[in-house]
């Protein structure tokens, strides 16, 4: 007996060509649109992996859209910037990273693209600094970039991205410094002397720049003299040979030079830097380069009342970070001071930011340096 269908409303009928031959077809409403194929959204990225030797390898190349880390916002990357650190990774120095295959760049500007946070919407401009982002979360290298919302600061609306990342963490840490100076009262003028110890380097020169715009007399401390032009320029009012300060003092407490001091250097030359401080005087410490190992004794602390203040701008709280930021843009909108910043910045592409990796770590970088990811 041949099969017969009724639909609910009783008004037509379904009769199969064959008996037990039933065909069904998916009914989709008028105003559904289905897709032929489903398209994967993919992002240009520099890409870091390792080889079983150990070896990395570097390119650039695509990635999916699907393969992005965890996070409650997603953002379009226009620009990232060149740190010390991002050098090292490149390098494969330190073991930063354990996780292959990786997206180095330790910090990002752009635009939201989506949100799961109340704190942000698409179309927000948002920077990270800081985080470990790079090293062990994938960085800004890339065009597209999943993250936390705690780690996003809004950008001041005086910066554009290219700005903010042309300030980037070497300038957030310099301030960040700066301002935990300024906290314990040194004074302005050039009675007043403040050293910035490293001062050819990202942390060092954005100090220089930071500090010189803020009003304050920065002597900069550098083992390039032949920058010491580029560096009177960006705000130094003297730049002194690192010979001066490289040695380990020979006693406790040299004269008193220094109203303060933001180290980027470390080992011999913080420990000389110490025995020079002003009674009450502060060192806010944020760089190794010169070592991670300090010979000193106690003295300064006991008879001058010396502080050294350390510097953590990785794992800094967002109320803080909130605030150097809203200190950065103030400082900015003072005049002739982002044409100046646009003028000690050069933009590069990922490309480029390969080949650079080994020449920050050697010094052969000069200003500050944009990533654009485009």
């Amino acid at each position: 007996m041949p099969l017969r269908l009724e639909d609910r409303t009783g008004e037509q009928w379904f009769k199969p060509s064959r008996p037990h031959s039933l065909q069904l077809r998916q009914v989709v409403p008028k105003d559904v649109v289905v897709p032929s194929t489903v398209r994967v959204m993919t992002f240009t990225a520099l890409l870091l992996d390792q080889a079983d030797d150990g070896s990395l390898t570097s390119s650039i190349t695509q990635v999916d859209d699907e393969q992005l880390p965890e996070g409650d916002v997603t953002v379009s990357v226009e620009y990232s910037s060149l740190n010390y650190k991002d050098g090292m990774i490149l390098q494969g120095i330190g073991r930063l990273v354990r996780n292959f295959p990786h997206i180095p760049g330790v910090d990002l500007a752009g635009t939201v693209e989506a949100s799961t946070s109340d704190r942000f919407r698409p179309g927000d401009r948002v920077a990270v600094t800081g985080w470990r982002m790079g090293e062990t979360h994938w960085g800004g290298y890339a065009q597209r970039a999943r993250v936390p919302a705690d780690w996003l600061v809004a950008i001041p609306d005086v910066l554009s991205t290219r700005q903010a990342m042309a300030i980037g963490t070497a300038g957030f840490t310099a301030m960040q410094a700066l301002m935990a100076l300024e906290y314990r009262d040194i004074s302005v003028g050039p009675d007043h002397p403040l050293l910035v110890t490293g001062a050819s380097g990202g942390v060092g020169s954005s100090a220089v720049f930071w500090a010189g715009r803020a009003g304050h007399h920065v002597v900069a401390s550098t083992g390039r003299m032949g920058n010491a032009q580029e560096l009177e320029e960006l705000g130094a009012g003297e730049v002194i040979n690192r010979n001066n300060l490289g040695d380990p003092p020979q006693r406790p407490l040299l004269s008193e030079r220094w109203a303060g001091c933001i180290d980027a250097v470390g080992g011999d030359t913080l420990a000389h830097v110490l025995a020079e401080m002003r009674y009450g005087a502060s060192v806010a410490a944020c760089g190794l380069v010169g070592g991670s190992s300090l010979s000193t004794s106690v003295v300064p602390f006991l008879l001058r009342s010396v502080n050294l203040l350390g510097i953590d701008s990785v794992m800094c709280p967002q109320p803080e970070r909130d605030a150097i930021w809203q200190r950065i843009a103030s400082v900015a909108s003072e005049a002739d001071t982002l044409t100046q910043l646009d003028g000690w910045t050069t933009e590069v592409s990922l490309a480029d930011v390969i080949d650079l990796g080994p020449k920050i770590l050697s010094g052969d970088v000069k200003g500050r340096i944009v990533v654009s990811t485009t």
